[in-house]
């Protein structure tokens, strides 16, 4: 079955190594797992590294040359390779650990395919860079973003870089924000793919250039395929000058929420 990964395209490896670490995931909740501290309140746990092990063990037996960078592993290869895999293996470590299934896992190839997979539906949400789509009992259908649900993410999560100009929380104080929409927070990046499915009309967080966050990689690649309004805070694309991430199944509702950001 490994060598069989180096026949796949780049959107099949991306799948297959979020199954993978999806697998792992799935078969050790519920364990009583040590935690390893990361700081500042941050922590991983032996479900995180063993999931990004089987990650990689599926890129490198399909593309030993590439380089990675993996939220528990660091940086492998060169940092500025041409081609680059963002992995995180458990999007949601501390639901995980006290027993919450909301959790993802994300694994992008910068620029080009990725895959998040939930592992306890079964989901997995991936694009080629061009299409996206669900993976479900063993079947493919096209994601279709739609605001239908008016249910909204926002990460309350720190650090809030733009505070006090803008802070996450400060949404939910709007009455524009209540009259128009019903807010969630899920922490985990599991959120975005769920905008792409029309579980969610959008999702909100601070942050900085957030395009080479192994948490968030995955999920704009997603969104972007799946034709969700992928901006900043500000408005303004995401990059290197980015600042947070607003993801709206439409441009309505992205118009509605930025309309409440800027005020």
């Amino acid at each position: 079955m490994i060598n069989s990964y180096a026949d796949l395209d780049d959107a099949g490896v991306a799948t297959a190594a979020a199954q993978a670490g999806a697998e792992v995931v799935r078969r050790m909740y519920g364990r009583r797992l040590a935690r390893i501290d990361k700081g500042a309140g941050d922590f991983a746990t032996a479900a995180d590294v063993e999931a990004e092990k089987a990650i990689l063990g599926v890129i490198r037996a399909a593309r030993p040359e590439d380089a990675v960078l993996g939220e528990e592993g660091g940086q492998q290869g060169a940092v500025e390779a041409t081609r680059q895999w963002l992995v995180d293996p458990l999007c949601g470590t501390l639901n995980y650990a006290v027993g919450n299934m909301a959790v993802a896992v994300n694994v992008a190839l910068r620029n080009g395919a990725a895959a998040v997979a939930d592992p306890f539906t079964g989901e997995v949400f991936s694009t080629d860079g061009a299409t996206a789509r669900v993976r479900y009992d063993g079947a493919d259908a096209p994601l279709a973003p739609t605001p239908a649900t008016r249910l909204v993410d926002v990460n309350l999560d720190p650090p809030f870089p733009s505070a006090p100009g803008f802070r996450a929380v400060d949404l939910l104080a709007d009455p524009r924000f209540g009259a128009s929409f019903r807010p969630r927070v899920v922490s985990t990046t599991l959120a975005l793919a769920w905008v792409t499915a029309g579980k969610r009309a959008a999702y909100v967080t601070d942050g900085g250039d957030l395009s080479r966050s192994v948490h968030f990689a995955a999920g704009i690649a997603l969104c972007r395929a799946a034709g969700c309004v992928v901006t900043g805070i500000d408005g303004a694309p995401i990059g290197p000058a980015g600042r947070g991430l607003v993801v709206a199944a439409d441009g309505d509702t992205h118009e509605l929420l930025m309309s409440m950001i800027r005020g």
